[in-house]
């Protein structure tokens, strides 16, 4: 089967991997040299941790996806770091007992850890806090480097062919027709189009329930040792379904975030990269229009956050983005995918779980499809 694929994000690379896997040739458009979106704008977590309960099957099984790829897939750097939450107050520390004693604790790799069990598991975290809530089952992948990789594997089959800087204008019957003058002639045309929602998009699916989110984030010269797992803040629980319960109630009710947090609807969220710095964030805008510069505030205090729980001052800061994912509106939904008659889908609005979820929710696609 020929399978052309329009996006160049994770999503679009997900289910061009998928397709291969399958035996299907694959065309794969992009309109940017290389993707410039929310796919390189994030943590590169795997996370598993706080999905709800109709997520966590498929970040799960994503998660499996995501280790078989980077066994075959060097570049990608996936490794099963897991995360500890970091807590610092006993409403935090409720909420992390209270999930830790549901019966899918153990699917999620949940553990309530004290403040010296923290320090051993993750000896660089030398700072002020009272517990944590370690989940074995959260992991990392280079999100920067992640796709050339990919797609360089994927090149190398004889069987796909990327098209950079080459933007798709319509799409009828299965024949896809670029701004190059390209005519492509397929059997399923995946339109991967991430925070795209106008233009292409608008014209063959109509307004799709789907919204734009806008994010803060940076990035750290070299730590200079090895953070052994992912880091969170108790604020992440109030921002994962998979915390909802009495006691995150509680601490809504009655535990306001800080000033800056709650203005910027922050949660902190740390990972060490392969060269060593840390990535770090990150805010929440969901109103447009979105402004185009970033904003000091939360920058200093996540800056003041992670130096307070490392307990030295962070390395300088190399460089600070600001990104905008898709995100479906329906709670119901993983992502927002749309037939659009017999050989044309639309897959977009993953929210921030698209890093997590895209090999299985190409996985899914496929299965649908039946390609």
């Amino acid at each position: 089967m020929r399978v052309t694929i329009v996006g160049g994000g994770v999503l679009g690379t997900a289910h061009a991997w998928e397709a291969v896997e399958r035996g299907h040739s694959v065309l794969h458009l992009e309109r940017e040299i290389e993707a410039r979106g929310a796919t390189v704008r994030n943590f590169g977590l795997v996370w598993v941790s706080g999905r709800a309960d109709h997520e966590l099957g498929a970040a799960l099984r994503a998660r499996e996806l995501w280790e078989k790829i980077g066994e075959r897939v060097a570049g990608v750097g996936f490794r099963p770091v897991g995360s500890v939450t970091v807590l610092r107050t006993d409403r935090e520390l409720a909420v992390a007992d209270e999930v830790s004693r549901r019966p899918d604790a153990a699917r999620r790799g949940f553990r309530v850890l004290g403040a010296n069990e923290v320090r051993a598991l993750n000896p660089a975290l030398r700072g002020t806090f009272t517990a944590g809530l370690h989940c074995s089952r959260d992991a990392a992948v280079e999100s920067r480097h992640a796709l050339p990789a990919i797609r360089a594997h994927l090149e190398s089959t004889g069987r796909y062919t990327f098209l950079a800087g080459t933007e798709a204008r319509s799409v009828d019957g299965g024949i896809v027709r670029d701004d190059r003058g390209g005519r492509h002639e397929s059997d399923v045309v995946l339109l991967c189009p991430g925070a795209a929602h106008g233009g292409l998009t608008r014209e063959v699916a109509g307004d799709l329930p789907v919204r734009r989110v806008r994010l803060q984030m940076m990035q750290t010269e070299p730590l200079g040792e090895r953070l052994t797992t992912a880091i969170a803040d108790g604020d992440s629980f109030r921002y994962y379904p998979g915390y909802a319960g009495s006691a995150l109630n509680e601490l809504r009710d009655n535990e306001p975030q800080h000033t800056v947090a709650d203005t910027n609807q922050m949660q902190l969220l740390c990972v060490q990269r392969l060269h060593g710095g840390l990535t770090i964030g990150d805010t929440h805008e969901y109103t447009e229009p979105f402004g185009f510069d970033v904003h000091e505030p939360p920058y200093e205090y996540l800056t003041d956050l992670v130096s307070e729980l490392l307990g030295r001052p962070l390395p300088p800061v190399r460089q600070r983005w600001a990104g905008v994912y898709s995100q479906c509106t329906d709670p119901g939904e993983l992502v927002c995918r749309r037939a659009i008659g017999h050989d044309l889908w639309v897959i977009t609005g993953p929210g921030g779980r698209g890093m997590t979820l895209a090999p299985a929710i190409a996985e899914h696609t496929a299965e649908l499809i039946g390609i």
